[in-house]
């Protein structure tokens, strides 16, 4: 068993009871959805190296060959934190008061980087963002804290 410790490894085991099936494990395409379960943030291109599928029923993952992905995800330091967010956007707070326009968050979500589709965009806003002002800004810093204290999950 990859190096995950004795707790892990029942937390890894509880994702595989609820998004798997006994003895089959999980189907590859929820490979990042099982990650993201136990709190990590992969990004679409390291679910794909590690195996993650686009089709259901094209590969299963059993917990063996899980426990490597995990350890080795867990390691990665592709994650952007708390500073690393409001340090992007402070690119666009033009008067350096704490406000952006949402129209431009709306734009990098939907155009930046793994993209959202406009349906996940008006969830999130929904979810984590207080309402623009009559000048269309919105102020990030709680929009961040939102998003990262309670995330939104897409099916």
């Amino acid at each position: 068993m990859a190096d995950v410790p004795k707790r892990e490894v029942e937390n890894v085991e509880f994702v595989f009871e609820v998004m798997g099936s006994p003895g089959e494990g999980i189907d590859a395409v929820d490979l990042g959805d099982a990650l993201r379960a136990l709190n990590l943030n992969p990004t679409l291109a390291l679910i794909e190296k590690m195996g993650g599928t686009k089709k259901r029923n094209e590969k299963k993952i059993k917990m063996d060959e899980f426990l490597p992905i995990y350890s080795q995800v867990k390691k990665e330091k592709e994650q952007g934190c708390y500073e690393d967010f409001i340090e992007c956007l402070k690119l666009y707070d033009k008067e350096e008061n704490g406000h952006m326009m949402l129209a431009e968050l709306q734009h990098a979500l939907l155009s930046l980087g793994e993209n959202l589709d406009d349906e996940q965009v008006e969830t999130l806003f929904a979810d984590c963002m207080d309402p623009e002002d009559d000048e269309g800004m919105i102020p990030y810093s709680q929009f961040i804290q939102r998003l990262m204290s309670d995330p939104v999950v897409f099916d």
